[in-house]
């Protein structure tokens, strides 16, 4: 047995450590001792500071022979007069290789800009003892551990599982590169409740595969105290359904009402994993990764103790353990050491705000990591106070303006760019500050809208929700980034180069932008209108796939957007049997600036809100319509379309009904998520 022994080197810095005044004390595991991989462990640290300023706490995590990579970054401690600084729990499950990690504290005081840390080792044993596989439980009673001993280096390996009663298909997990050191350990999942699975491991080596021992696990019944969607398959699959992509991911949302949380299924609507955080109340989950990781922007605790509503954004595994973690308040930091001026804190705003004052809200809608070098990308609030009459405002009072700043992420998730839409804002062919929400939509803090911490005595009393942006894509052929504006009706390109652009606007796609709508079909209204989820599949070759909630063309024909000229009398464009939402596929010429309709599927429900898109494997289409129905019960239909040979309106060869989803997504596997 390995002995552990708790080590914990100071490493105070400072602008002058003789005179340091920020000082780390202490930095404790529960449990302590040597434990096996896949056991939670909670980290707190304790500091003082001899300011009368703020503590923040970072940990950083080095793997056996490895070098630290953030895991939770900097965040606001506690503190009681008098007494210490006691960082926020750090809870840590390494699913990695055997050995001994180190891990670090950092104590900063941002006022002062002095640090100090402490490093632990910490010795992981591994779950395999001798020569055979294992598999063992997880806190999720649909994810297995399966671990094996190592395989030669040059080799890879990877699990495969399926029902041990069925002839069913099995399920393969990543290929993972093989080390001769250390044990080889994944995490399962895809697996439905209550069964029993059989997994071996895989080892290639060349072109020749060899299976290891197989090895039985159960999985656990679903917890009975957990609310679970239920799911009715209304168009079975069809001849020419996709059944490859047999996966449905629901980013589920939860309503006062409805406790539901992100869960995938089958295309028959049995669940077959769920995520269900260990200490947030509220989830959006953004992106499954390759590596059978997700994005998920959480409600919990920042810099502000006032605001908890999409203040961190998290990797986390398919057993629900956080990989990396940051906060609204480390970016704002990071932000503002770039010179962004709308990046503050909301607390730190005097009240009332002055003509000219902005802040960070919190993340919102979207994150991805589909950027070069590890790189990701997340949507954040900015709010800012215009003068009284901006947007039409007639109250005679300064008004808050709602707007959005793409944030991209360096892969030690630092802040490498960001473009904020408010210094884009001086009119064509950029963003207009006097082009108000096509539909005026508007928010008080008891409204849906994501951040108005602006608001109060002294400002007109509703904010203007200028644009909600929704979907981030990152366009691999030119590094561009690619953003959706719901209540511009726009889809906007921004000069990114992979860092390297001017970050201005290239163009804005949609009723009243800069392209021309190829109208083959001769729709009374071709454009799409408050969409979700636009992406540009097959790598960024094309098509551009969305979901056209439709709102603009069903609203009637007097309203807000009626006041902008090219959109006069536009409205309610359909006739009452077919206001509907739409599927829509369009192929875009940017030299002739031109799009042109592959596929304009009306789905049959109007969705309001939410909503999802995507090119399946074999050619057909899915969309997931987000939000349908009343205020009490409202639901989501899974559909898939199969294109026409001519015109641009294909066949339903697929179609089943559940609780409402922000977003969905069909794919093989948990292992094997789309890309775009």
């Amino acid at each position: 047995m390995k002995i552990y022994v708790f080590l914990m080197v100071l490493e105070t810095v400072s602008c002058n450590a003789i005179f340091a005044e920020v000082r780390v004390a202490l930095l404790k595991p529960s449990p302590g001792g040597a434990q096996r991989i896949g056991t939670a462990i909670t980290w707190k640290a304790k500091a003082t500071n001899t300011n009368s300023s703020n503590l923040a706490f970072r940990f950083n995590v080095a793997a056996p022979g490895g070098t630290f990579a953030m895991a939770y970054d900097f965040n606001l401690g506690t503190h009681k007069p008098g007494a210490a600084w006691f960082s926020r729990p750090f809870r840590w499950v390494p699913t990695g290789i055997e050995g001994v990690y180190r891990i670090r504290v950092v104590a900063k005081d941002f006022t002062t800009g002095e640090t100090a840390s402490a490093v632990a080792n910490f010795t992981v044993n591994p779950l395999v003892t001798g020569g055979m596989p294992v598999a063992v439980p997880t806190t999720n009673p649909l994810v297995a551990l399966f671990s094996a001993p190592s395989c030669p280096a040059g080799s890879t390996m990877r699990v495969s599982f399926q029902q041990a009663s069925l002839a069913t298909p099995a399920t393969n997990t990543n290929w993972v590169n093989c080390d001769s050191a250390h044990t080889m350990t994944f995490e399962i999942a895809g697996m439905y409740p209550a069964t029993v699975y059989q997994m071996f491991s895989q080892t290639q080596t060349g072109t020749s595969i060899v299976n290891g021992p197989p090895v039985a696990f159960t999985t656990g019944a679903l917890p009975s105290g957990m609310a679970f969607p239920t799911f009715t398959v209304t168009v079975p699959p069809g001849p020419g359904t996709d059944t490859v992509d047999s996966t449905i991911l629901y980013t589920m949302t939860r309503d006062p009402q409805l406790k539901y949380f992100p869960a995938a299924i089958d295309l028959s609507g049995n669940i077959l994993w769920y995520y269900l955080s260990f200490d947030s109340t509220q989830t959006l989950l953004t992106r499954p990764l390759p590596n059978g990781n997700f994005l998920s922007i959480e409600k919990g605790p920042a810099w502000n103790p006032s605001i908890t509503q999409g203040q961190l954004l998290r990797q986390i595994d398919l057993a629900g353990n956080v990989v990396r973690e940051t906060n609204t308040g480390a970016v704002q930091q990071e932000l503002l050491a770039m010179n962004a001026a709308d990046a503050q804190a909301c607390d730190a705003v005097p009240k009332p705000a002055a003509i000219g004052a902005a802040c960070l809200g919190g993340f919102h809608h979207d994150a991805i990591q589909t950027l070069p070098n590890g790189y990701s990308a997340v949507i954040a609030d900015i709010e800012k106070i215009y003068p009284p009459g901006t947007q039409g405002d007639t109250t005679g009072l300064p008004v808050d303006i709602v707007g959005d700043m793409l944030v991209v992420l360096d892969a030690n998730w630092q802040v490498a760019w960001y473009f904020d839409t408010f210094e884009h804002a001086g009119g064509a062919p950029q963003l207009d500050i006097d082009r108000p929400a096509v539909l005026g939509e508007d928010c008080t803090p008891s409204t849906e809208c994501q951040f108005t911490y602006l608001l109060g005595p002294g400002i007109a009393p509703k904010g203007h929700d200028w644009l909600h942006v929704n979907t981030i894509y990152y366009w691999p052929p030119n590094g561009d980034l690619v953003f959706s504006s719901r209540h511009q009706d726009w889809i906007m390109k921004i000069d990114y180069q992979n860092g390297a652009g001017t970050g201005n606007i290239l163009w804005r796609l949609g009723p009243c932008g800069d392209f021309t709508f190829n109208n083959v079909n001769g729709d009374p209204w071709p454009w799409f209108s408050h969409q979700h989820e636009v992406g540009i599949e097959n790598g960024g070759l094309g098509p551009m796939t969305l979901f056209d909630n439709g709102n603009t063309r069903v609203a009637p024909l007097t309203g807000p957007h009626s006041s902008i000229g090219c959109l006069a009398g536009l409205g309610n464009k359909c006739s009452p049997k077919d206001c509907n939402s739409r599927g829509m596929a369009l192929t875009l010429d940017e030299s002739a600036m031109q799009v042109t309709p592959l596929l304009s599927q009306g789905l049959g429900v109007y969705a309001w809100a939410y909503g999802s898109a995507q090119l399946l494997e074999n050619g057909n289409y899915y969309f997931g319509t987000g939000e349908v129905g009343g205020e009490v019960v409202r639901f989501t239909y899974s559909m898939e379309v199969m294109p026409p040979p001519t015109g641009i309106t294909g066949t339903q060869t697929f179609r089943l009904k559940g609780s409402k989803s922000y977003r969905s997504w069909r794919m093989p596997s948990l292992y094997a998520p789309p890309l775009t």
